[in-house]
């Protein structure tokens, strides 16, 4: 059975609404910062050496939401929130959050 992608474009007026597998067709993109490594374990007490790959399969994970608003990309699955830059792929933050579900 194939992966179900759940994807909530809110981008404002004007802008290209086609983008909204930018985030998984770039998933190879994806990075973050030494800082950003340091606050995403220290935010979700994380004992992982490869923050990215984690977050990775966070995102490829069956139960995401993601929604791109502004320059963001917001992903929510298993009450974590992880923001990415829309444009560069740098992972900025994750956090506890509330969990969302479809309705």
């Amino acid at each position: 059975m194939g992966k179900m992608v759940v994807l909530v474009d809110s981008m404002q007026k004007g802008e290209n609404t086609d983008s909204s597998l930018e985030l998984f067709n770039h998933l190879d993109k994806l990075h973050t910062t030494e800082l950003g490594i340091v606050r995403i374990k220290r935010n979700l007490s994380l004992d992982t050496d490869d923050v990215v790959a984690w977050c990775k399969d966070k995102i490829n994970s069956i139960h995401a939401l993601v929604t791109r608003r502004g320059k963001n990309w917001y992903v929510n699955v298993d009450d974590i929130v992880i923001t990415v830059n829309a444009h560069s792929y740098t992972i900025i933050t994750a956090h506890r959050g509330e969990k969302k579900q479809l309705k």
